[in-house]
């Protein structure tokens, strides 16, 4: 959030490969910070915080690959570029999940390499691998990354000067850009990233709460959902540029919406079969089977008997139904429908939207948006689906979605291009 516009107005003025490099590296030290953690001697959740602190921090480059986009295509070859930006997303999504579902074999114990001090294991490796892939990352931005900028129509601007670009490109277009349309994009961005942070946040402890499965288990089930839903994603983005060519961007924006409050609607719980209480676990080893339990009590308190269900410290365990496993796997197909294609057609109307003017900031405040939207999330999944319980959460996400509709009907008019609100094109 604070890092997007920063790297924005810097790349405005500088060239990309700066703010890039820089990024990428803060990311490498973060990862690397983040597998060792458990090396001090005290404060190492002040450790974790930094670590994490920091992956946001280099995640802003976004800003600067959005805007670069932006910058180097005309009109007509924008949703292309920018579905092809969000494809490459989404193989990181196809191939992080399935990595880290992999990783699982490691086991939480792993292997320890005592003379560097380092414990790879089901947790620390998918980091560490993220280091390398940084790493990887600043050679080919210094070895192959090339600076390239086109007029709306295609038309090659060479010559590019940092510091006059913003300047000239003022002089150029008097007009101003319409403030409305970029401030509602901004808002629907915000909707669709919370949306699906929450999404994403819940996996874990919604399939332990409703299918009593373990943490090892819900890590390794939810990677490979999420990998299918990457993969998903990655033929939706193929059917949107082919979409894109015969119809709106902001048609597609309003169907993506659509199918995201269908996804969410369909998880509301109904029924009368309740998730399975986790405190049976420890009641049926106590009571029907005390042998089992003494001879393992040593093995319960470090946690190698890990009890399953729904704690029942979320009193909504008792009377809400449970959401069947069917409806779960039909909304992941919807928002991984959903999702994608709300995600490239915001970035492409906005960038339309801004127009001939260099959009390092403006992206910086469109992803500021987003991330806003993924800090929000985990802490409304913390608060309302553990105080209030699935029936609120979705529900509450349901509304959200359909006033977000309702506000897209509202200023779907100003969605255009700026050539075209000006009669350039």
């Amino acid at each position: 959030m604070l890092a997007s516009p920063l790297f924005g107005l810097w790349s405005n003025h500088r060239p990309r490969r700066e703010p890039l490099a820089v990024s990428i590296s803060i990311l490498v030290a973060a990862s690397v910070l983040y597998a060792y953690v458990h090396v001090p001697a005290s404060h190492n959740k002040y450790y974790m915080l930094i670590s994490r602190a920091l992956v946001g921090f280099g995640s802003g480059n976004v800003a600067v690959v959005r805007s670069y986009v932006a910058g180097a295509t005309s009109l007509s070859e924008r949703t292309g570029a920018m579905a092809n930006i969000s494809a490459f997303q989404a193989l990181g999504f196809i191939l992080g999940p399935a990595f880290q579902a992999c990783f699982t074999l490691i086991g939480e114990k792993g292997v320890t390499f005592q003379a560097i001090d380092l414990q790879l294991n089901m947790y620390t490796a998918p980091s560490l691998m993220g280091a390398l892939l940084g790493i990887v990352n600043i050679i080919l931005v210094f070895a192959i990354f090339r600076e390239h900028r086109v007029d709306e129509l295609g038309r090659q601007i060479s010559n590019i000067n940092y510091e006059n670009e913003e300047h000239a490109a003022e002089i150029n277009s008097e007009e101003s850009v319409d403030q409305v349309a970029v401030v509602s994009s901004n808002i629907l961005f915000f909707v669709i990233l919370f949306c699906f942070a929450i999404f994403e946040t819940i996996a874990t402890p919604l399939t332990m709460d409703m299918y009593a499965w373990t943490r090892s288990q819900a890590v390794l089930y939810n990677g490979i959902i999420l990998a299918a839903i990457g993969f998903e994603s990655m033929v939706v983005f193929i059917g949107v540029k082919i979409l894109s060519k015969i119809t709106e961007e902001r048609i597609l924006l309003l169907g993506g919406l659509v199918i995201i409050w269908v996804g969410f609607f369909i998880l509301l719980p109904w029924g009368n079969q309740f998730p399975k209480i986790q405190w049976t676990d420890i009641q049926n080893n106590t009571i029907y089977n005390s042998s089992y339990w003494l001879s393992n009590t040593a093995d319960y308190s470090n946690h190698t008997v890990e009890p399953t269900g729904c704690p029942p410290v979320q009193s909504w365990c008792f009377y809400t139904p449970v959401i069947h496993l069917a409806q779960y796997l039909t909304s992941d197909i919807l928002i991984g429908i959903g999702y994608p294609t709300c995600n490239v057609m915001s970035y492409t109307l906005y960038s339309k939207i801004i127009g001939p003017k260099p959009q390092g900031v403006y992206m910086g405040w469109l992803t500021a948006a987003g991330s806003i939207a993924r800090t929000l999330g985990p802490i409304f999944v913390s608060q309302i689906y553990t105080h209030l319980g699935p029936r609120w959460t979705f529900g509450i996400l349901c509304g959200i979605v359909a006033v977000s509709i309702l506000h897209l009907s509202v200023i779907y008019k100003r969605l255009i291009a700026f050539s075209v609100r000006y009669g350039r094109v």
